[in-house]
């Protein structure tokens, strides 16, 4: 059986796969998790404890998939590479703790010649996952190329959806795997409106699966056991068609229950939907 391979598709978009490096990002680790979800994969890869970079000419950077299996994010050139102290440190540069002089800073520029398959391309990575990084010309299987997001995961605070765009998101894990990582990463405060007539509801989330696990009751209950949601369904069972959810403000894993609900419960004050919304209490 003839096997579609990762250097198939570099060669086709004229790229030497010599001339490239892999890389496989684990977003089992807290610190890539939290690049990640800050979109500073750039960041994460140009620094190194060693120059992972020397006589290539290209990054190509994936993150952890299920599995053994690497998602493609970007590909990068490489421009340079230099000591990690501080008088090198790019002025732009995000993470400028990370400048500590232990390492070394790779001077990288992101391309677009592959875009066309960042976030949709799935390799088989291999059984030696903590090889993060491995030369270009090694044997790398696609497993998938997905297809396009039609909702491309913009940040915590430009994020709102309407509940049936919600429900594709949660019921499609590979494709959005980028919801799912980052939405899992945080506990938080939400709002759902009632777009019919502007009612509003808040949330919060803090179970071990973060926002995604309190937004996947919603689509599997479509109430998510709210009092007044269930009547407003019982009343009108496609109600929930018109819901709206959107983050009012992200809160890291490690704050506790309690903090979360005393944060929720300021939320409903400042909205008043106790009085004037779906809150009941």
């Amino acid at each position: 059986m003839v096997k579609l391979l990762l250097r198939d598709i570099m060669n086709r978009a004229g790229i030497n796969p010599n001339n490239v490096k892999l890389i496989r990002h684990a977003l089992s680790d807290q610190k890539c998790k939290e690049y990640y979800n800050n979109g500073w994969v750039k960041e994460y890869t140009a620094i190194q404890k060693r120059d992972i970079s020397k006589g290539y000419d290209y990054l190509m950077v994936f993150y952890s998939g299920d599995g053994t299996s690497a998602i493609f994010d970007s590909l990068y050139k490489v421009k340079g590479s230099y000591p990690n102290a501080i008088k090198n440190m790019p002025d732009e540069f995000r993470a400028p703790e990370d400048f500590d002089g232990e390492g070394v800073y790779i001077d990288l520029e992101r391309l677009d010649t592959l875009n066309e398959y960042e976030n949709r391309l799935i390799i088989e990575w291999g059984k030696s996952t903590r090889k993060w990084d491995q030369k270009g010309t090694t044997d790398k299987e696609v497993l998938a190329i997905q297809a396009v997001q039609k909702y491309p995961f913009l940040g915590y605070e430009k994020l709102i959806r309407m509940y049936d765009e919600l429900k594709e998101i949660i019921e499609e894990p590979a494709l959005y795997s980028d919801w799912h990582t980052a939405l899992s990463a945080v506990k938080g405060v939400y709002l759902i409106t009632d777009t019919t007539n502007g009612k509003q509801y808040v949330g919060s989330a803090y179970g071990e699966n973060g926002i995604l696990g309190r937004w996947t009751e919603y689509v599997e209950t479509k109430h998510g056991g709210n009092k007044k949601l269930i009547e407003l369904l019982k009343e009108d069972p496609k109600r929930h068609k018109s819901f709206q959810f959107s983050i009012l403000q992200v809160l890291p894993k490690a704050i506790t229950d309690e903090e979360v609900i005393n944060i929720e419960k300021l939320y409903k004050d400042k909205l008043l939907t106790r009085d004037f919304g779906l809150n009941d209490n």
